[in-house]
């Protein structure tokens, strides 16, 4: 008989909306054709997924790609390649490139730099600025933009906007949901005498839990008077959790894997790798930042992928610079707190793509649905693997898990009907295209 679909996933577990169960998975066209009971006979491939849980496509919206700017560190190729060897179908990447992705221009450059190169699908965060208030419901709108992202710490020249001010009137524009780095920069330009130089363990005393707190109290005070929508990235402090509780109608916010898996103890068996902001905090910050993600009040996760070279991040503290790796290696990491009994997979599940999907709008992405694009993220829970220098595709090659032994494993990416990644070996040539979003559908 001629084939009906391309390709069927036969016997997996799939996680979805309605729980989880053995069935079996039809794609055509780049879309999920059919769920249940499939005839082999029917498809142009068969894979057979029998042991393995077949998880909606997991999308990371906060990864930093460098380019352009940084190339040396990481590109658009590289840093994609190492999202669909971890098993991350679609990514949100930062405007804080050099060129800053500020403008209708620098933003189509990226989207075309993306085009056919990247190995999953993307969407560009675009900074919000003083200089470009006044056309941000244009580019918040335009094809391959997730939305507007203002660093109100943490930036240098014109993405910085520290002031109230100057995030109103960038509020005042907005009508998607707007991403914010929320560190107080008044507070920070105070402390930085707190820095020990040569001691990467003073970095979370420098920027400390108050600096975090008073930045996004500050934040949600100018959402309510603007009625804007905003998003809190990634949460490092328990003290924010207790607070944004009582804010969930205008506030959602991301936790990371380092700040869940990582605390200060951190400092002396890593030194500089593990220097991020916001830092990597206390035990105490911790198990406050789990709390937050077992109440619900923790919408997303985001990788916060933000690399750099080895050589760079040996430079002494605090002239090392702040990122780590995290894109390839957030589902394994993840996994392995599901595998401990931390969260349940429907919990990652909602935490990695339902979730992104329902905060920013995005179509045919999320679930695993007649319809739905044939976004698929394919893994062994029982597998344990260990984390490794050389595992990593990122063009900086490392990571500060480097020796970890987790159990669960990503043993395939499905872009849109591709089979990109399947047990560690790149199969498909780059396919990515932007993400669409309900909010900013083309035109016919």
């Amino acid at each position: 008989m001629p084939a009906t679909y391309d390709l069927v996933l036969k016997n997996g577990t799939v996680v979805n909306q309605d729980g989880k169960g053995v069935r079996d998975v039809a794609i055509r066209d780049g879309r999920i054709a059919a769920l249940g009971s499939i005839d082999p006979a029917s498809a142009g491939e068969v894979v057979d997924a029998t042991g393995l849980h077949i998880l909606p496509g997991v999308i990371d919206t906060q990864v930093h790609f460098r380019e352009p700017g940084a190339t040396h560190k990481e590109d658009l190729e590289s840093g994609s390649r190492a999202a669909v060897m971890g098993g991350v179908t679609a990514v949100f990447e930062m405007p804080n490139t050099n060129p800053l992705t500020t403008s209708a221009e620098r933003l189509a450059d990226k989207v075309s730099a993306g085009t056919a190169r990247m190995h999953c699908d993307f969407a560009f965060w675009v900074g919000g600025t003083r200089a470009n208030v006044d056309d941000i419901p244009d580019l918040e709108r335009l094809p391959g933009a997730a939305g507007i992202k203002v660093f109100m710490g943490s930036s240098t020249g014109d993405l910085l906007v520290e002031d109230d001010e100057g995030v109103a009137a960038i509020l005042s524009k907005t009508r998607r949901r707007a991403a914010f780095h929320s560190e107080d920069e008044f507070r920070l330009r105070e402390r930085k005498g707190e820095r020990i130089p040569g001691d990467p363990a003073s970095h979370p005393v420098w920027r400390d839990a108050t600096a975090a707190l008073q930045c996004t109290e500050r934040l949600v005070a100018i959402a309510r008077r603007t009625g804007a929508r905003i998003h809190v990235l990634h949460i490092s402090t328990a003290d924010e959790m207790r607070f944004l509780q009582h804010h969930k109608d205008v506030a959602s916010c991301e936790v990371t894997p380092h700040h869940l898996t990582l605390a200060d103890d951190a400092y002396g068996r890593l030194g500089t790798l593990v220097q991020m902001n916001p830092p990597v905090r206390s035990a105490a910050h911790r198990a406050g930042i789990w709390w937050g993600l077992e109440q619900g009040i923790a919408d997303i996760l985001g990788s916060d992928h933000a690399p750099h070279t080895l050589e760079e991040k040996a430079k002494p503290y605090p002239d090392s610079p702040s990122g780590m790796t995290g894109v390839q290696t957030l589902v394994p990491i993840m996994l392995d707190h599901v595998a401990a009994g931390r969260l349940s997979l429907a919990r990652f599940v909602d935490l990695s793509s339902a979730g992104p999907a329902r905060l920013f709008g995005i179509a045919r992405k999320g679930r695993i649905a007649v319809g739905y694009d044939a976004d698929l993220t394919i893994v062994d829970l029982k597998r344990r693997e260990t984390i490794t220098n050389t595992w990593i595709a990122s063009r900086s090659q490392w990571t500060p898990y480097d020796g970890k032994t987790v159990t669960g494993w990503p043993v395939g990416t499905i872009v849109r009907g591709s089979r990109v990644m399947w047990e560690g070996d790149l199969l498909t040539p780059s396919t990515g295209r932007p993400v669409l979003f309900g909010e900013a559908l083309p035109r016919a």
